[in-house]
């Protein structure tokens, strides 16, 4: 018998979400980024595509042998049943395989599937025990509601590129498309639970995320700040809201992030920096003081850290317990020795392209780890395979699916 984070040899433990079917009409990010994480932990995961071009992400380069690489990431462990919705026998398939499935996931514009008739009452026409998710720009009410909503319109709408960048600089958004990825995650987060709500009910519900609340869902010290004082925060470049020293400095040969925000941290980092003077003043006795004089601690601490290397103050600072951490460009990040040890990075298989590489899931489960399963299939590979599997009528099954670059049942 095993023990809690163990698992017994002899019967080895599924990935949590076994069992679970869901849809995914996913385009671009959010619905795609939530069916990842949800087919990451075990769930079969079945993405419908427009038969005439599928998702745009597939356009969308670089390229290796004509498939997008992008696509090939953020579809693994997928299948991929190419549909029109539009036409009769298009919408008669999706509607048979939405009578074994567990939950729909959608970021089609507002109204989109329901004129389809395949919004959330449709769908509970046929299976009223699915959970039907969507994702948007705006939500799926309020005024907003029929503007398009991409990534850089929500992080300019939430806030967060009011405060990214450098002040008095020009408006930066954030490198990632963070409110498409959090908006994914918060879909994700809320199948689950609407998953674990089925089961008690037997009953599903909707849900509706948006990428304009997921980015304001993020601006906890903003709200701290705003609603103790009416304060409205501006951009910082790499430096905390309320604390310091925890930004990046210049080094002799590059950049290093520290964060001596402590009182522990303070005096290592001090010591470290030959600070003596700053230590014993009260003026920078806390991390909010510290921080009212930012600029002043900032040209003191940059007079010692460009004196020496990146690597040099890395050593030194972690030996005296201080955070810190160098500024990793992406070359480097694929590379990391530390995420190599940890195993993070996997290969995937492809049809066409053999192994292709993935970023590995950060959810760490000590029995039932993250599937790595294939890598994003190729547009329509999985139509006559799944729908075959699924009960399909064969007529229906040849109107739908074009031999061309097809798997056979």
């Amino acid at each position: 018998m095993s023990t809690p984070g163990q698992t017994d040899e002899q019967t080895p433990a599924r990935p949590p979400l076994t069992g679970i079917t869901v849809l995914e009409v996913g385009v671009f990010m959010a619905a795609p980024y939530a069916a990842m994480q949800l087919a990451d932990l075990g769930a079969e995961v079945i993405k419908v595509e427009d038969p005439r071009s599928g998702d745009p992400v597939r356009a969308s380069g670089p390229f290796v042998d004509g498939e997008s690489s992008p696509y090939l990431r953020l579809n693994r462990n997928k299948e991929s049943v190419a549909l029109d919705l539009k036409s009769a026998a298009g919408k008669q398939a999706f509607l048979a395989l939405v009578e074994r499935a567990d939950v729909v996931v959608e970021n089609l514009r507002p109204g989109a599937m329901a004129r389809l008739g395949l919004d959330a009452a449709g769908i509970w026409a046929v299976n009223p025990a699915v959970v039907y998710a969507s994702g948007s720009g705006w939500g799926q009410d309020g005024p907003l509601a029929p503007l398009p909503g991409l990534d850089i319109m929500a992080q300019a709408r939430s806030g967060i590129m009011s405060i990214t960048g450098t002040p008095g600089g020009e408006p930066v958004k954030v490198g990632v498309p963070v409110c498409d990825l959090v908006c994914g995650l918060y879909l994700a987060l809320a199948i689950t639970a609407a998953l674990r709500e089925r089961d008690r009910t037997g009953v599903g519900q909707a849900i509706d995320v948006s990428l304009f609340e997921a980015g304001v869902s993020l601006a906890v010290w903003e709200a701290g700040k705003y609603f103790a004082t009416g304060e409205v925060g501006g951009p910082l470049g790499s430096a905390h809201q309320s604390q310091a020293p925890y930004q990046a400095f210049q080094t002799a040969d590059g950049w290093i992030t520290i964060g001596a925000n402590t009182p522990n941290t303070w005096a290592g980092f001090c010591t470290t920096l030959d600070m003596a003077d700053e230590l014993a003043d009260e003026g920078y006795a806390d991390a909010s003081r510290r921080h009212a004089r930012r600029g002043e601690l900032l040209d003191v601490i940059e007079s010692r850290t460009r004196a020496r290397t990146t690597a040099d103050l890395l050593e030194a600072l972690g030996a005296a317990g201080v955070p810190c951490a160098p500024i990793n460009d992406y070359g480097q990040v694929f590379t990391d020795e530390h995420l190599a040890t940890r195993g993070f990075f996997w290969d995937a298989p492809h049809p066409a392209l053999g192994p292709v590489r993935q970023i590995g899931s950060p959810m760490r489960l000590s029995r039932t780890p993250a599937v790595r399963g294939v890598a994003g299939p190729p547009l329509g590979a999985d139509t006559r395979a799944v729908l075959t599997r699924a009960g399909v009528p064969a007529d229906v099954v040849d109107a739908v699916a074009p031999a061309r670059g097809e798997e056979q049942a």
